[in-house]
């Protein structure tokens, strides 16, 4: 097996060229190269806890998924899924993607979220509301710009409905982080979905 570094470099090198060609889009021949990479880099996370870990908060932006939810955004007609970005307040998850139309309007897709900590890897997950809106109606910048703002509970100008809750407040869903360190995360959730971020 590679050592650390090098399994590493090779799983980013290997994302990067993927996202030269189209950001979203895995080749099927690469899929199991891929999750090999991705599990052998399971195997020797130096994080053995990583939800006590301070390197766990931040802002991540996200290189590679499986999850439906998020590539199902690069389906939306007319529209182009750009950036996407997890960022970690104490308790508190927000997603944030980045979309383009043909025409050149820049939109954002958020989910806010609470999550409570249920082992040394995994946490419960309750959305709490989802934002729409357009970039420049809502004076987007940056994603640590528009989390500050969620965080003070400014008003935002854009469409913001809350996510009903399951029954009796039920978690809406499970993460673990498999991975940890100062620049690389990797993340499993309760539907089978793979998440391998970055810290820039």
């Amino acid at each position: 097996m590679l050592e650390l570094f090098e399994l590493k470099n090779k799983l980013l090198q290997t994302l990067n060229r993927q996202r030269q060609d189209h950001l979203w889009q895995t080749p099927p021949e690469s899929v199991a190269d891929l999750n090999q990479l991705i599990t052998d880099l399971e195997t020797q996370s130096p994080s053995p806890s990583p939800l006590d870990s301070p390197l766990l908060m931040g802002e991540w932006r996200l290189l590679y998924t499986t999850s439906r939810g998020i590539l199902g955004l690069d389906r939306i007609p007319l529209t182009d899924l750009g950036q996407v970005y997890q960022a970690i307040r104490g308790d508190r998850v927000y997603n944030v993607a980045e979309t383009k139309s043909l025409l050149g309007i820049e939109g954002i897709v958020a989910v806010a979220a609470r999550y409570a900590r249920s082992g040394d890897v995994r946490v419960q997950v309750t959305f709490q509301r989802s934002i729409l809106g357009l970039r420049a109606i809502m004076g987007y910048q940056s994603v640590t710009a528009f989390v500050d703002s969620l965080e003070a509970k400014s008003r935002v100008l854009a469409i913001d409905l809350p996510i009903p809750a399951r029954n009796g407040g039920e978690p809406q869903g499970w993460l673990e982080v498999t991975y940890l360190d100062e620049t690389l995360r990797i993340s499993r959730g309760n539907e089978g979905s793979i998440f391998v971020l970055v810290k820039d």
